[in-house]
């Protein structure tokens, strides 16, 4: 399956952001999806991540309250929805697509993601 990550740009503290992520080139409602984030000179950290239906999500316990994921399964797109933006919240987020049919949980380990899309950079300013 192939990513593309959109919806990213400059924003202002306090502010809101949608990010998209469009999946092509396979059956998406068999992936579970994930958002990511990465800020200079970090690892990469979990945000959040949905099951194959949406009926379950999960969250990094940093990030909750303010993002929110979300799938279209009928348009190929999952979404995450980031509100009080501050200027920590910059990074490059990427989504990504977990393949693992065999299980229901919402990996939080970069590791179980099998596909990446290329990131979106998001920049908050104060």
């Amino acid at each position: 399956v192939q990513l593309q990550a959109s919806g990213g740009g400059s924003a202002q503290a306090g502010g809101s952001l949608r990010l998209s992520c469009a999946a092509s080139g396979d059956s998406f409602s068999n992936y579970k999806m994930g958002w990511f984030r990465q800020a200079p000179g970090t690892e990469r950290e979990f945000v959040a991540g949905i099951s194959r239906s949406g009926a379950r999500t999960s969250y990094a316990d940093s990030m909750k309250g303010r993002f929110t994921i979300s799938r279209d399964n009928a348009e190929d797109l999952v979404y995450l929805q980031v509100t009080s933006l501050s200027p920590e919240d910059t990074a490059v987020y990427y989504c990504a697509a977990d393949r693992h049919l065999s299980t229901v949980a919402v990996s939080r380990a970069a590791h179980e993601y099998d596909y990446w899309g290329q990131g979106t950079q998001v920049t908050v300013s104060s």
